[in-house]
């Protein structure tokens, strides 16, 4: 099948494209803001867990995913994709609109988080019925031989509105008009309210798109799903390969995006300490030299086929992650390093709890603050059983010298007596470009995982059912398995004591990838995406 022109394929893919990257620039501003507003939709007196409880509802939002992926799927199969997705952005942009005119926890108490969890969900919902709709759109009209290349452009959207959000974060932040107070206070509002603007011209945009080619000829012909849901998920052998595009394929590609894209963020500025400006910078840099590998291994995908490309990211990454990590804490804050090497801190205590979703009935022990303290200090320590007899709670040892009982000001007071650096870290000692050496790297694994993945999910289902069937395991794989990243991993590192050991998650979603596509899946890209194979 070919398009009438290579005009007509350019329009389809810039309009499809432009349009996609508008909605991700709406639901990653939730994730890069979390840090400035959580303090202000939860109640005081634990910053962790202020930050997790956002990282919560954020995660809710992805949990919600497949959920858009079922109902904006099945309309998508049975009504079309071009008016799927464009219900979808409209979805978004009001739902983003609207988390920046939302009251605070002081104002109106619970309802805060509660509105800002509704809308969440709604932001959920509209993308796990835009990404399937996009990428069948386009895969629909591309030639066979241009399938991955074509589709890879959709891929870009994703860092693409990831930067598009830190560059009006970045404006609004820096630019010298607002202060930091008061971007913490009211200005991180801006990004938000910014998206009606984008929500219209969305609109207009996709308004002027035809419907799919492919999908017109197929209802012309009558060999359209009456029931996309169950020939999808109930009817053999379609059924099973949904199960080995989710183990075997977008599982592992989701915690590789995640933990390059939100978790190595969190990362530099949270643990490390990194000033905001200065790791905007970085980042931002390092998508920008990343993003066209997107389209590079989208269209080597065409050539030597999808899998092996992803299944090579997913393994080079799990076996690189902690190596990375280590070595963007030696690059980005030297002092901090020294520190850790030179100071063993040991934390014996006992009522100690696993925090991950936060509610009004959380409740949390001396030895979880005193955790939460020294996680966001950056510091790793050794969690041993408190001594039989002793009459505090929790008892800290840093270095040589052994605090009795829970007491912060104490606990910093000793901290900056045995030389921790305090602040953020010192700029000039940051090795900006061997940090941004490794988050390209990072980058780069992203782009190996999921440049070729929309061509390769589009070519594993018929189109009868290729929108119903291919959203869920993706939806499922980055919305549930990359979207908990940020949060089991934070939750992970206070945990254990180790701030590297949130990588365990990531990593084995990426070994178990790995194993199941090399056993059970392989390559579709000279399949001809008209014929009905199952």
């Amino acid at each position: 099948m070919q398009l009438s022109s290579k005009a007509e394929e350019r329009r389809v893919i810039f309009a499809s494209s432009l349009g996609t990257v508008f909605e991700w620039y709406d639901f990653y501003l939730y994730a890069t803001l979390a840090p400035f507003f959580a303090a202000l939709f939860f109640p005081k007196g634990n910053d962790t867990a202020a930050l997790l409880s956002a990282f919560a509802i954020y995660a809710a939002g992805f949990l919600v995913r497949p959920f858009g992926a079922i109902v904006f799927g099945r309309i998508g199969d049975l009504v079309g994709r071009k008016y799927t997705f464009l219900w979808t952005i409209v979805v978004m942009g009001f739902s983003t609109f609207a988390v920046g005119l939302i009251p605070t926890f002081q104002t109106i108490g619970w309802g805060g988080p509660i509105l800002l969890l509704s809308l969440r969900l709604l932001q959920g919902l509209a993308l796990g019925g835009e990404y399937g709709g996009a990428i069948t759109y386009v895969a629909e009209h591309a030639p066979q031989n241009r399938r991955g290349y074509d589709t890879s452009w959709i891929q870009t959207t994703a860092a693409l509105g990831f930067f598009l959000a830190l560059l009006v974060i970045g404006m609004c932040r820096f630019s010298g008009v607002l202060g930091a107070k008061d971007f913490a206070v009211w200005g991180w509002r801006i990004p938000f309210l910014v998206s009606l603007i984008l929500l219209v011209f969305s609109v207009y945009i996709r308004l002027r798109l035809n419907e799919s080619p492919v999908f017109q000829r197929m209802k012309a012909e009558g060999r359209g799903s009456k029931a996309p849901l169950r020939d999808s998920f109930l009817a053999y052998p379609n059924n099973k390969y949904v199960l080995l595009a989710l183990f075997g394929a977008t599982a592992g590609q989701g915690v590789v995006w995640y933990t390059a894209q939100f978790y190595a963020p969190y990362f530099l500025t949270i643990t490390l300490k990194v000033d905001d400006q200065t790791a905007y910078g970085l980042i931002g840099l390092s998508l920008l030299i990343a993003t066209p590998f997107f389209v590079v291994f989208g269209g080597l995908s065409d050539r030597i086929g999808r899998l092996r490309i992803i299944l090579f990211g997913c393994f080079i990454a799990a076996a690189t992650y902690f190596w990375l990590f280590a070595l963007l804490l030696h690059y980005a804050n030297p002092a901090l390093e020294a520190y850790r090497d030179k100071t063993p801190i040991t934390v014996s205590a006992k009522d100690c709890a696993f925090h991950v979703f936060v509610t009004p009935l959380t409740r949390y022990s001396d030895c979880d603050r005193a955790k939460d303290f020294l996680t966001r200090q950056g510091l790793s320590f050794k969690s041993v059983a408190l001594p039989t007899g002793a009459t505090d709670n929790v008892n800290i040892r840093i270095g040589d010298t052994e605090l009795k009982g829970w007491n912060e000001k104490k606990t910093a007071e000793l901290l900056r007596a045995g030389g921790y650096p305090q602040g953020p870290a010192d700029s000039s000692r940051i090795n900006k470009p061997m940090t941004v050496l490794i988050l390209v790297i990072m980058m780069i694994y992203v782009t190996l995982v999921y440049g070729p993945i929309a061509a390769f999910l589009v070519e594993l289902f018929p189109t009868r059912i290729r929108y119903t069937s291919m959203s869920l395991p993706y939806h499922i794989g980055n919305g549930w398995f990359g979207g908990m990243l940020p949060l089991l991993a934070t939750a992970m590192a206070a945990a254990s004591g180790d701030i590297y050991y949130g990588l365990w998650y990531p990593i084995v979603v990426a070994v178990m990838t790995c194993i199941v596509g090399l056993l059970f899946l392989h390559d579709n890209k000279e399949r001809d995406i008209e014929s009905d194979w199952q």
